[in-house]
Formats: C-alpha cells, structure tokens, sequence
C-alpha cells in the first residue's frame, strides 16, 4: 500500500536485483535501494559509465509538448522529467533524457506497484499517477502494521503519516502527502471521523485506523488476461479484475473508459473500435486473438509479450519452479500470485521480485519460505479458496435473507468467508480487501435470485436504477431486500465510502440488516455480522429489490 523504492539497475533488461523488503503486515512488494549506489547515482556517478552529455531540459509530462504516449527509444525533456519523476520514487535512474531498458523496467515496475496496466508505455494514467504520489514524502507504512503506533497524532513524522494522508485523500480530504502530522491533517482526521460517527478528538486509534481502510475498492488491474485466472472469452456483462485489466490494456491502445471491472456498452464499444483496427473480428468476445493483439509491445522488453501461461501442475512444468527460469510457467505463476495480491509485472521472467512474492506467499500460507515453486506450494496458489460447505440451495429472491442470515458470524480472513470471492473470481483474503459487495454477489449466486455479480457497491445501485438483471429500486423495503449506503451522502455511490448488505427487518426508519465486511458488535474482528441501520442517520441509503 505504499510507493515503491527501486534499486539502481543497468541497461541490461534481462538483470534482476535481490533487495525486496516487507514494510507491511501483509505482504506487498517493496523493492530496497542500496544507500551507496543512490547516493553516487544523485551525485551523478555510475560505474563503469563513461561522460554523460547534458540530459534534454525537462518538460512537464502533461504538457503539448510531449507525445499521448511516451515510449522506449525516445530522447527528449519529456523522457527527462520522466526519469526525475520515476527516481522520486528510487528508482535510481541515470537522468539522460534517454528512455531506454532501464528506463522501461523502471516504468514497469511503477506500473505494477501502482496498479496500472504494465505495459511499459507512460500515457495519460501513468503521468497523472506519478504526479499524483509524488516523491518526496517518506515511503507509506501500513498503518494497522506493528511499525506504526497504536494512536497516531498530531506532530507526528513518517511514513506512516504518510499512509494516512494517503487514505485521507482517498476519502476526499485535500491534504498534502508530506510524512508530516500537521494541523491541516488533524482537521482532516477530524472530519473524517466526524463523518463516520467515531469520536473526533484527532487521534488515529484502531477505530478510526479500520475506517480509513473500510473502502469500496476498486479490482486489480494485476491479472493476465491470458491466465487461467481469467476466462478464455471474456464478454458483456462480466465484472472484477480480469475486466479492469482489459479496460486499462484498452486505454493503453488509445480508449478512454473509466477502469471500474465492469463490461457494459462502453467498454464493448472500445473492444469492437479495438478488434477492427487490428485486422481481427469485432465481435466483442475478447478471446485468445483479442488477447495476443492487447499484450503486443507489452512485456518482454517491447517484444510479443510474456510466454502464454501454462498451468503449474501440467507436465510441461517442472517439479520445482525456482529463480533464473522464464517460460510460461512463470507467467502462470506471476498472475497467481497478483491474484493474492502481489502486483507484479507478468513477463514470464522468475526474477528477484517474482522470488521475494513467492518467498512471502509462503510465509502467508505457513509454508517454507524457499522460494521454490514445489506441490505445497502450487497446492496452495490454486487452493486459496475452499468452496462453501453445502451445495448451492437455490430458491431465488425468496431464500437471500435465509442464505445471509445462515452466514452471520463468519470471521473476516477464514476459509469460509474467503469463499465469498469466488462468486466474482477474486481468490483474495477478505482481510485485504472491502468484501461487502462480494458478500452480496455470493449470497445471489448462492439462491440463483439474480445473474448480477460485483465487488463495487456502485454497480449493484447502477443496475438496480436500470431496471437491469431483475434488480430494481424499491420505497417499500421488505426483508430479504439489497441494502446500499452511501456514508458521503450525495447517492451518487461513488468515492469510496459506500457499504452494502441484507434487509432483515424493517420497523419505520429503523432496519437491521446482515452485511459482510462488517464490524462485529461485541468486539473482535470483522466479518459477517447483524447490524442496526436507520434512514435518517445523515447518510444516504438506496433499497434494492431482486424479483
């Protein structure tokens, strides 16, 4: 959850570098600078380098003079401004105006740390992230990590002030990303939990700590389309992060679509304007040739791409997968992992970064942390969700509320409620993500009482004020409803403070509901849990009826 520090590297693409860090409780990839070498490269020393002529003078990414895309083999200031950008982030680039195999690893590696598609191509998401995070401020921590206080306050320094204007931002709140607990963060703490009903005295305990992460938040853009993590034909009406790596992948071929994981007209539209500009059938189906045509100049160094993904268990990999092999078992390995979370670039190359996510997965998982890719560990890349217990019950609209109610007191991070994401193709544990709209998504999965899934709260309030896949908005709640509110008011579901889940009962003003990702009355960790509601609380709240 935080900026990534790159190591210096050399304009040898293939070259990969030991030196990843964990900085969190979970296991996100952080890569570690070596103090020595970024101190000679800002001071413009490079090893065995010979004089540098004069970099270009910098030109601001977002100006009309650089080009909608910057691309390896460019000279120019806008490479310039690029590299400064990229190195306050460590990435420890020698700043020649150059964009070369180094320069193209280091956007690579700024893609995946920061969600975007890793195509190596600095267009308009890239520029407006980079500029976004900035650079200066000390490198964000976890702030539910043993590395930051129990209570963070004001005059406080560090990274993990910086996580938490991060997540303040998240939430709307105009602060500066400096490391520094000043008085403008401490109003924004205190409107924050204003907000949210907490107590506003300033002070980020675990309340408001659990708060700050409780988001609507948007798929990964991780995945690899050509994986077995995602359809072979992916079509209107599917959700999650297979589609938001497609939207992003279309953007990065000149769309414009709003990356939300979700294929409606819009995004059908940009892959038929896509499928016929490259000679291929604009039919809307993005299978294994629309694929091939949206990962060409991606990966492997602006080549054709990672190895196709072969599946671990197959006979075509070995026993043991380990560092130093590229192939198509490590793309397959790669996109796994981004799949618990990693956020790697998928090229098919076991390198450093790809051993360092192997090395914490097994960690996560109880396993020995070797880094060797054997059964155990294939095992449990593919076993990370047990399915429900008991077979589908179906029964339609009619059994929502038993299905959900059945499922109160299910504990965030168990086997079972990591279940739930299943239903939109996540592999996740619930204790990294917001997991209320996936909750609702099983629960219709699990009665057959609508076809609709998604992991956004937004989507599901989307359909239903479309009159869509037998969703509609309803005056008149009833038990067994969909329930979405929106804690920033406005209704318009957007932002990221939004929450979902089940009518159980309804008395005036007064309901209470069955929601996921949900805090448990008694103490303890979230889960599953039932809740007291009003519709007169400040916040907006939208009923959903599936008939």
């Amino acid at each position: 959850m935080g900026r990534l520090a790159f190591l210096a590297h050399s304009e040898n693409e293939n070259t990969r570098h030991r030196g990843a860090l964990r900085a969190t409780t979970g296991w996100r990839i952080r890569i570690g600078t070596v103090a020595a070498t970024a101190a000679m490269v800002s001071a413009g020393i490079v090893l065995g380098a010979g004089p540098a002529a004069a970099a270009p003078a910098a030109i601001k990414l977002t100006s009309v003079s650089c080009p909608n895309e910057i691309v390896q083999g460019q000279l120019s200031g806008c490479v310039t401004e690029l590299q400064n950008l990229l190195n306050a982030h460590g990435a420890g680039l020698v700043v020649d105006g150059q964009f070369g195999p180094s320069t193209l690893y280091a956007v690579r590696e700024y893609q995946a740390a920061t969600a975007i598609a890793v195509d190596g191509r600095v267009g308009p998401a890239t520029k407006s992230k980079l500029y976004a995070t900035g650079g200066s401020a000390p490198a964000p921590i976890n702030l539910q990590s043993s590395s930051c206080p129990a209570n963070v306050v004001q005059g406080d320094k560090g990274g993990c002030v910086s996580e938490l204007q991060r997540l303040l931002r998240h939430h709307g709140y105009a602060v500066d990303v400096d490391g520094d607990f000043g008085a403008g963060t401490a109003s924004a703490v205190r409107g924050f939990q204003s907000s949210r009903g907490l107590t506003a005295d300033g002070q980020v305990g675990a309340n408001t700590k659990r708060a700050l992460y409780d988001t609507d938040e948007s798929p990964s853009t991780s995945l690899d389309l050509r994986s077995a993590s995602c359809p072979a034909n992916i079509v209107e009406g599917e959700s999650g992060g297979c589609v938001a790596t497609l939207q992003a992948l279309l953007n990065g071929k000149g769309q414009q679509l709003a990356v939300d994981g979700e294929f409606g007209p819009a995004t059908l539209s940009a892959v038929k304007a896509f499928q016929s500009a490259s000679g291929l059938t604009a039919d809307g189906q993005v299978g294994p040739n629309t694929k091939a045509a949206l990962y060409s100049n991606i990966g492997g160094g602006g080549g054709n791409g990672a190895p196709a993904p072969i599946n671990l268990n197959s006979a075509s990999c070995p026993n043991e997968i380990v560092q130093g092999q590229r192939s198509g078992c490590v793309t397959e390995l790669q996109s796994l992992l981004n799949h618990h979370g990693a956020d790697l670039a998928v090229d098919g190359d076991f390198g450093a970064l790809t051993d360092s996510a192997v090395r914490d997965f097994q960690s996560e998982k109880g396993l020995s942390a070797d880094g060797h890719v054997g059964p155990n560990t294939k095992a449990a890349l593919y076993g990370a969700v047990t399915p429900p217990s008991s077979p589908p019950p179906g029964g339609g609209y009619g059994k929502i509320l038993d299905v959900a109610a059945a499922e109160a007191g299910t504990v965030e991070g168990s086997a079972r409620a990591n279940s739930y994401g299943s239903s939109v193709g996540l592999s996740l544990s619930t204790s990294n993500y917001a997991w209320c709209a996936t909750f609702v998504s099983w629960v219709a999965k699990q009665t057959g009482a609508t076809s609709y899934r998604n992991s956004y709260v937004s989507g599901w309030v989307k359909q239903a004020r479309a009159g869509n896949y037998h969703l509609s908005v309803t005056t008149d709640p009833q038990p067994g409803d969909i329930v979405a509110f929106d804690w920033d008011g406005g209704s318009d579901f957007t932002g990221g403070n939004e929450h979902i889940g089940i009518v159980r009962t309804v008395s005036g003003s007064s309901l209470t509901t069955v929601e996921g990702n949900t805090s448990n009355p008694n103490g303890g960790s979230d889960g599953v849990y039932v809740k007291s509601r009003g519709t007169n609380n400040g916040y907006d709240v939208v009923f959903i009826r599936v008939r």
